[in-house]
């Protein structure tokens, strides 16, 4: 990976964005996407649109999702421990013992999440996963009246963000979930912009999919695409533990998953699956035989039905602090994704059963 992709992909890792509360990440999308699009704009939703030939006839619409799962300040009480709720699926027992950031008014407030020391669990407490209410975050305040100085209730907190280079080209970090399907749209899309093309091609960083899919619903209805992809990361399946038979074998570091089934259209894998073999860029197809829980699910059936691909990052321990993924499958996805753009025409036709 060159070094400014690499930088913007830091710089997105670095940012918070909690469903609901993705300015920062966005001003950082809006900032790169700037260098190379002809048409950069945020909508009232959040979403920011990235447009190449943003007036051609035929429209295609990349969507990757910039938000994240995170907490909500919901209480702090007389001795200034703060009480939070969770912004989408959290496995609760990945949260004991982190360090955590408050993204207040007043700047970032560090502080950890914790319960009581294993001495101090009754038995019954020891056998039990611990729900939400039954954690805290100390900010090291010394009393209400210091913590509501710094932070207010209705505040996000994430994780503490940041990326860690492993051996070979995997890299790992909170939130790859889904900052790397950010980068490969802007990175497609930039690619498509140093080509050639006669479509239009909209990358979208889009907001609150975590939370039902939101983004990706308002900001396609605003497009009006005729062809739609959603990148988000899928479970990477080459650790132990997973069952490859009930979720397919999906390695990391062997190219990104090219899914077909009900929510794509048949017509784009078999494009995809061809470009990338002539290419030779390697990827994974596999099947999905129910609707997506990502963004391509609301992009196939916004107004009249979108002609719908969806392209996963292979990730592993995902919604958890530590999330694997590998720097060549991003590099692999975006280039797929440029290339089939690129190869558009205004005459493309992807109605099923048509030649």
């Amino acid at each position: 990976m060159d070094a400014a992709p690499f930088e913007f992909l830091n710089n997105l890792l670095n940012s918070p964005a909690p469903s609901g509360y993705e300015e920062p990440i966005q001003s950082v999308v809006r900032e790169y996407a700037s260098g190379f699009a002809d048409d950069v704009s945020t909508d009232w939703h959040g979403n920011v649109i990235a447009a190449v030939n943003p007036d051609a006839p035929l429209r295609v619409m990349l969507a990757g999702h910039c938000d994240q799962i995170g907490l909500m300040v919901k209480y702090i009480d007389e001795n200034g421990f703060i009480s939070v709720d969770t912004i989408g699926g959290w496995d609760v027992q990945m949260l004991i013992g982190q360090t955590l950031t408050v993204w207040s008014d007043n700047g970032p407030v560090p502080g950890v999440i914790a319960r009581k020391a294993i001495h101090l669990l009754s038995d019954s407490e020891r056998k039990t996963v611990p729900q939400i209410k039954d954690l805290w975050i100390d900010i090291g305040a010394e009393d209400r009246a210091e913590a509501e100085s710094l932070v207010s209730v209705g505040d996000p907190v994430t994780l503490k963000l940041g990326m860690t280079k492993l051996r070979g080209q995997l890299v790992s970090g909170p939130g790859m979930d889904d900052r790397v399907g950010v980068w490969v749209v802007m990175e497609a899309l930039r690619q498509v912009a140093a080509g050639s093309s006669d479509v239009g091609v909209f990358a979208v960083s889009t907001v609150q999919e975590e939370i039902g899919l939101r983004g990706a619903r308002t900001s396609a209805h605003s497009i009006d695409p005729h062809v739609g992809i959603a990148v988000d990361v899928t479970h990477a399946t080459d650790c132990p533990g997973i069952d490859a038979t009930q979720y397919g074998e999906i390695k990391i570091d062997a190219g990104p998953v090219v899914f077909r089934g009900p929510n794509v259209n048949g017509k784009v894998f078999t494009d995809l699956t061809k470009i990338a073999t002539d290419a030779e860029i390697k990827i994974q197809p596999q099947g999905l035989s129910r609707a997506a829980s990502n963004d391509g699910n609301a992009l196939q059936v916004t107004r009249g039905g979108l002609a719908t691909g969806i392209i996963g990052i292979p990730n592993r321990y995902m919604h958890s602090p530590v999330e694997v993924v590998s720097l060549r499958d991003l590099t692999r996805a975006a280039d797929l994704i440029a290339r089939f753009c690129l190869n558009l025409t205004p005459e493309s036709d992807f109605t099923p059963g048509s030649d």
